[in-house]
C-alpha cells in the first residue's frame, strides 16, 4: 500500500523491523537486561578529560569491555555511542590509542564536550564472546544487543542528559550505528561513516560478505544469498530512522560501499524524511577520498550533532 501520512508510515517502518528481525534474529527483551554492574578497571587523568576502562553486564553471564570518557567540564552532557570499524585493536581506535588518527572520534567528541563510550564489538579487541552459544541467530543481533546496554549505561550516568544521545561510527561502525539506532529511540542523532549501500551496489549484488558469522548467517543459510528473497535493504533502513538527525560521510572512491548506491538509500529516505517534516535532518557528504573519514567531514559531522543534540563546541 502506498505511504500517504505517518501513520501509514508507522505501519510500513513495524514490517521493516519485522524482515530485519528475520534475517538477524529477534531482538532480546527484559529477560537479558541484568543490572549494568559497572566495573571500572582502570583511569586515565587527560588534560580536559578523564578516561576510564571499564566493563559492564550485557546479560546474564557476558560483560563488555569499553572505553568511558568523561569530560571535566561542569553539568550534564550530550553523549555518544563510538561503534569501531574492522580493527583488532577494537575499542582503543576510536578513544585515539592506535589505530588511524581519522578514526579518533571517541576522543575527539570527549574533547568537543560530550561523554563518549567506545566499546568493543564481538570477538575484536578484548571481547570474546560466542553469540551462537547464548541463543543469538547473528553476530549483528548480539551487536545491537550490546549497543543497547551501551545506551543503558550512558542514560544511567550522572553526567549524562540522557535526552541528548546519539551514535557514529565507521565501517563495521558504520552500519552498526544505523542497526542499533533502529531498535533504540533514545539515539537522537546518527552519524555513519562508510557504512552502508544498497545490497545490488555492494560487490555487484554478491552479499556474501554479509553473511558470516561476524554478521547475518541467514541471508545465506536462509535465503541463499538471493536478492529478491533477502526481505531488508539499506535504502529502508535509512527511512526507518527518521525524523531522526542521520549523517552519512560517502567518499566517492570508497571500494567497499559504492557510493552510487549510497545515493539510491539518500534518495528512497528522504521522501520519508520529507513527509515527517525532517528534510534538514538528512544530510550526505561526499569527499573526493576513498574508505576513511577526512577532517573536514568529520568537522562537519561534529558540528551536525551539535545543532542536532542542542549542544554547543
Amino acid at each position: 500500500m502506498p505511504v500517504r501520512s505517518a501513520t501509514d508510515w508507522q505501519v510500513r517502518r513495524a514490517h521493516i523491523i519485522a524482515n530485519l528481525q528475520a534475517v538477524m534474529g529477534p531482538l532480546p527483551g527484559g529477560e537479558r537486561r541484568v543490572p549494568l554492574d559497572l566495573k571500572v578497571l582502570e583511569t586515565v587523568d587527560e588534560p580536559t578529560l578523564v578516561r576510564k576502562k571499564i566493563s559492564f553486564a550485557s546479560e546474564p553471564g557476558d560483560r563488555v569491555p569499553a572505553w568511558l570518557l568523561i569530560p571535566k567540564s561542569s553539568g550534564k552532557h550530550a553523549a555518544m555511542l563510538c561503534l569501531h570499524q574492522t580493527t583488532a585493536i577494537g575499542k582503543d581506535e576510536p578513544t585515539g590509542l592506535g589505530g588511524m588518527p581519522n578514526l579518533h572520534y571517541a576522543k575527539e567528541l570527549a574533547e568537543r564536550g560530550y561523554v563518549t563510550i567506545a566499546p568493543d564489538y564481538p570477538n575484536f579487541g578484548e571481547r570474546k564472546v560466542d553469540a551462537y552459544a547464548l541463543g543469538y541467530a547473528s553476530a549483528s543481533m548480539k551487536g545491537i544487543w550490546d549497543h543497547l546496554r551501551a545506551v543503558d549505561l550512558l542514560s544511567s550516568l550522572d553526567e549524562v542528559d540522557p535526552e541528548r544521545i546519539g551514535v557514529i561510527g565507521h565501517s563495521l561502525g558504520g552500519h552498526n550505528s544505523i542497526f542499533v539506532a533502529i531498535f533504540d529511540p533514545r539515539i537522537k542523532a546518527v552519524v555513519s561513516s562508510c557504512g552502508f549501500n544498497a545490497f545490488p551496489s555492494y560487490s555487484n549484488g554478491n552479499i556474501t560478505g554479509w553473511s558470516h558469522k561476524g554478521y547475518m548467517p541467514r541471508l545465506k543459510d536462509t535465503y541463499q544469498l538471493d536478492l529478491n528473497k533477502v526481505p531488508f535493504d539499506f535504502p529502508e533502513l535509512i527511512g526507518a530512522l527518521a525524523p531522526r538527525a542521520f549523517f552519512t560521510n560517502s567518499p566517492i572512491r570508497d571500494d567497499n560501499f559504492a557510493v552510487g548506491g549510497v545515493k539510491q538509500c539518500l534518495v528512497a529516505a528522504e521522501p520519508v524524511y520529507r513527509l515527517l517534516g525532517a528534510s534538514d535532518r538528512l544530510v550526505a557528504v561526499y569527499p573526493d577520498a576513498e574508505h576513511d573519514f577526512p577532517q573536514a567531514e568529520r568537522t562537519r559531522a561534529y558540528e551536525f550533532l551539535d545543532r542536532n543534540l542542542a549542544t554547543a563546541p
